[in-house]
C-alpha cells in the first residue's frame, strides 16, 4: 500500500475534525489511493466512490456523527465514509463471507444511519430523522445526500414534497455525477453558492420575508423575483424551490475548501435544504475517469495497469443469453419493445439497444414506472419484455399486481439475479420471487435449468396472451449450447431426467445440476420441472403414487415457494407421501462467495444428498405404517 501519513492519523472522524483545513486536500488525495490500492485487490464498487472521497471528508469533517445523522444513497458511494468510520482495516475483506459490507449497515457501525443498498430511499429516512431531531434535539441535523441516478425514483419526489410540511431541518445533497461544470461557470457557481447559503444573504432573506409580510403582495413579487434571478443562474433550483427546499448550488464536489466553506454555512440553516454539489465518476484515477461504466463494479486487478478485458468465455451468461434472445425476437416481431430500470449492461440489452433504439425504453430507477409503462403499452397492443433484477422487481409488486396482472396483460418479466447473488448479499439476493409471483392469478412462472431451456423459455413466455415471467440466476449457466430457432416448450409440462426408484427429486430451475448428481447417487428419479407455475399436476401425481418420497429443491425461500406449491397439490389430491422442501432458509443469508453460500444452505449436491439420507429412514417407516393401516 502507498503511504499514507494522514490517514494513519484517522481513525474515526472526531480525528478528521481535529484537522487543519489545509490539510484536507493531501488527505483526500491519500484517501482516494487507499481506495484505488483496496479494492484492486477485494473487487467491489470503484468508480462511484473515488468521485465522494472530498464530499464524504467534507460532511464528516463540517457534521457532528454519528449524533448528526449522514444517509448515503445509492450506498455503493461509501467506502470514503467507512475508511473515515473506523472501518480501514476491514476493507480488507470487503464484501467477503463475514466480511465488511459493501453498503451502508446498521448492526455494522452507529455512522451507518440507514441501510441504502436499494435507491431513492433516503430522503424519506432522514426526514424522519429529522423531524424526529425537531422534537428532541433541534441542533442535531441529517443529511441525506443521493446520487447515481436515484433521484430518478418517484420515492425521493414523495418525501421531497413532504418535506416542508415537515418543518424539519433536514439537508439534501445532491451528489450530481452525470454534469460537468467549465472552470469560469463552475466558480461562478461556487461564489453564488456560498452567498445563498451564507449569514447575511439568509438574514436578509428572512428580514424582508417579516417586513414585507404586512403587504402580500409586495412579497409575493419578491419571492417570484428571488425565484426567476436563481432559475436565471442556476436553472434546476426552480423545481427543487417549489417543492419548499432552498436551492444552493451546483458546486465543485471536488473542491475542499468550497464544500467546507458550503456546508458550514448550510448547517445553520433552518428548514428544509438542497444542496446540488457537482462531481465526476472515477475522479483521481484516469482509466475509470475515461470509462466509468467498466470501473464501476471490478474484481481484482492491477491498479497500475487497470483492468484488462479478457475474451469472452466460452460460456455466456444468462444474461448474455437474454440479450441474443432479445434481438432475435426483435427481428421477428415488430410488436416487441423492451423496458430496463436503468440495468442496460447488467441486463444484456446493449446490444438491443443499439439495433433498436426506438423500442428500447431505459426509464431510469423507477420500477414502478417501468411495469405500468409496460402495461400501458400492452392496452396499446405492443408485446413489452421488462428486464429486471429479481430484488429490484420486489419494488414495484404493487403496479405488477394491479396494473399488470389483474388486467391480465401481455408483459414479459426477464427477472436476472434470482436466487443468491454471492458478494452483494443479502439486499439485492432473488431470495422471494418465486413467493410474491406464485399467489397472483393469472402469473406463468418459468425457471430454466441451463441456457437453451432459458432462450426456450423467453419465446413461450412471449406468446403467452398473459402476464409471465422468466426467472434465471446470475452468471454462467452449465454450458449447454443454444439452439439459436425461437421454439417454445408446452406450458405446465415438466421433464423427467432421469428415472430411479423410491425417491423422487423435483428441481425447479438451476439446480437441476446438483439434484442430477444425487439421483446418480441415490438412484433417484430426477424431474426437470420449468414451469412453478401451472406446475405439471398430472406428474407431481404420478411420482407421489410411486415413490416413498418426494424432494423439491429450488433456489427460493421454502416458505410460499415451488415447494410449497406441491405441497398444496398434494393436500388437494389428499396424497400422503413425504416431502421434503429444499430451499432458502427463513433468514436472509448475507454475503459470499456463491458456491459456500450453496452449500451453507443445503443446497449443493452433498447437502441435496445429506437431507435426503436423512429423511428416507423416516419416510420408509412412514410409508409402512400407512400401507399397514
Amino acid at each position: 500500500m502507498s503511504h499514507t501519513p494522514l490517514l494513519d492519523q484517522i481513525q474515526w472522524p472526531h480525528q478528521l475534525r481535529a484537522l487543519d483545513r489545509h490539510e484536507l486536500e493531501p488527505l483526500a488525495a491519500e484517501l482516494r489511493q487507499f481506495i484505488i490500492e483496496s479494492v484492486a485487490r477485494t473487487g467491489g464498487h470503484l468508480s462511484s466512490n473515488l468521485g465522494t472521497v472530498e464530499l464524504a471528508i467534507a460532511l464528516h469533517y463540517t457534521f457532528n456523527t454519528p449524533e448528526d445523522r449522514l444517509v448515503w444513497d445509492v450506498g455503493h458511494q461509501t467506502y470514503a465514509h467507512k475508511i473515515l468510520t473506523g472501518r480501514r482495516e476491514d476493507m480488507a475483506r470487503l464484501r467477503m463471507k463475514g466480511g465488511l459490507s459493501g453498503f451502508p449497515r446498521r448492526s455494522e457501525s452507529e455512522y451507518d444511519a440507514f441501510g441504502t443498498a436499494h435507491s431513492s430511499t433516503s430522503i424519506s429516512a432522514t426526514l424522519g430523522m429529522a423531524t424526529t431531531f425537531k422534537h428532541t434535539d433541534p441542533e442535531r441535523r441529517a443529511v441525506a445526500v443521493i446520487g447515481d441516478g436515484a433521484l430518478t425514483g418517484g420515492m425521493a419526489f414523495e418525501a421531497m414534497n413532504n418535506a416542508s410540511n415537515t418543518g424539519a431541518n433536514v439537508l439534501v445533497v445532491l451528489n450530481d455525477n452525470e454534469m460537468s461544470i467549465s472552470h469560469p461557470v463552475g466558480a461562478l457557481r461556487n461564489h453564488l453558492a456560498r452567498i445563498m447559503s451564507g449569514r447575511v444573504y439568509n438574514s436578509v432573506r428572512r428580514g424582508s420575508e417579516k417586513v414585507l409580510g404586512v403587504a402580500p403582495p409586495i412579497l409575493e413579487f419578491a419571492k417570484r423575483w428571488e425565484e426567476h434571478m436563481k432559475g436565471m443562474v442556476n436553472p434546476p433550483s426552480t423545481l427543487f424551490e417549489e417543492f419548499g427546499f432552498n436551492y444552493i448550488g451546483p458546486i465543485d464536489g471536488h473542491d475542499l475548501n468550497t464544500l467546507v466553506s458550503t456546508l458550514s454555512n448550510v448547517r445553520r440553516l433552518k428548514g428544509p435544504q438542497f444542496l446540488h454539489v457537482v462531481t465526476r465518476k472515477g475522479h483521481g484515477y484516469a482509466p475509470a475517469e475515461a470509462d466509468p461504466i467498466l470501473y464501476h463494479g471490478v474484481s481484482p486487478f492491477d491498479p497500475k495497469v487497470g483492468i484488462v478485458l479478457k475474451a469472452a468465455p466460452a460460456k455466456p451468461s444468462y444474461a448474455q443469453v437474454f440479450g441474443d434472445w432479445l434481438c432475435a425476437m426483435a427481428a421477428a416481431d415488430k410488436r416487441l419493445v423492451a423496458i430496463t430500470p436503468a440495468m442496460c449492461e447488467g441486463s444484456g440489452m446493449v446490444k438491443f439497444s443499439e439495433l433498436y433504439p426506438d423500442r428500447y425504453f431505459d426509464v431510469g430507477i423507477a420500477e414502478q414506472h417501468a411495469l405500468t409503462f409496460a402495461a400501458g403499452l400492452a392496452c396499446e397492443g405492443l408485446k413489452p419484455v421488462v428486464a429486471i433484477y429479481s430484488t429490484f422487481l420486489q419494488r414495484a409488486y404493487d403496479q405488477l399486481i394491479h396494473d399488470v396482472v389483474l388486467q391480465n396483460l401481455p408483459v414479459v418479466l426477464a427477472i436476472d439475479r434470482a436466487g443468491l447473488v454471492g458478494a452483494d448479499g443479502a439486499t439485492h439476493a432473488g431470495s422471494f420471487d418465486l413467493s410474491y409471483l406464485r399467489c397472483l392469478p393469472n402469473m406463468t412462472i418459468m425457471a430454466p435449468a441451463d441456457e437453451n431451456e432459458c432462450h426456450q423459455m423467453l419465446t413461450t413466455a412471449f406468446g403467452i396472451n398473459g402476464p409471465s415471467a422468466v426467472r434465471y440466476p446470475r452468471g454462467n449457466g452449465p454450458g449447454v449450447s443454444i439452439v439459436q430457432q425461437l421454439d417454445a416448450l408446452p406450458v405446465g409440462k415438466a421433464e423427467v431426467r432421469r428415472q430411479g426408484r423410491a425417491v423422487a427429486i423435483l428441481a425447479f430451475g438451476a439446480p437441476l445440476s446438483a439434484a442430477l448428481e444425487v439421483g446418480e447417487a441415490l438412484n433417484a428419479t430426477v424431474v426437470n420441472m420449468r414451469f412453478v407455475k401451472p406446475l405439471d399436476d398430472a406428474l407431481v401425481i404420478q411420482l407421489a403414487l410411486s415413490h416413498d418420497l418426494l424432494v423439491t429443491v429450488e433456489e427460493n425461500t421454502i416458505q410460499g415457494g415451488a415447494g410449497s406449491a406441491v405441497a398444496e397439490l398434494l393436500a388437494r389430491e389428499m396424497l400422503s407421501v413425504p416431502l421434503l422442501q429444499l430451499g432458502l432458509p427463513d433468514r436472509f443469508v448475507d454475503q459470499g462467495e456463491p458456491a459456500r453460500l450453496l452449500a451453507e444452505c443445503g443446497l449443493d449436491a452433498a447437502g441435496i444428498r445429506r437431507s435426503i439420507e436423512e429423511r428416507k429412514i423416516f419416510a420408509s417407516g412412514f410409508r409402512n405404517s400407512v400401507s399397514q393401516a
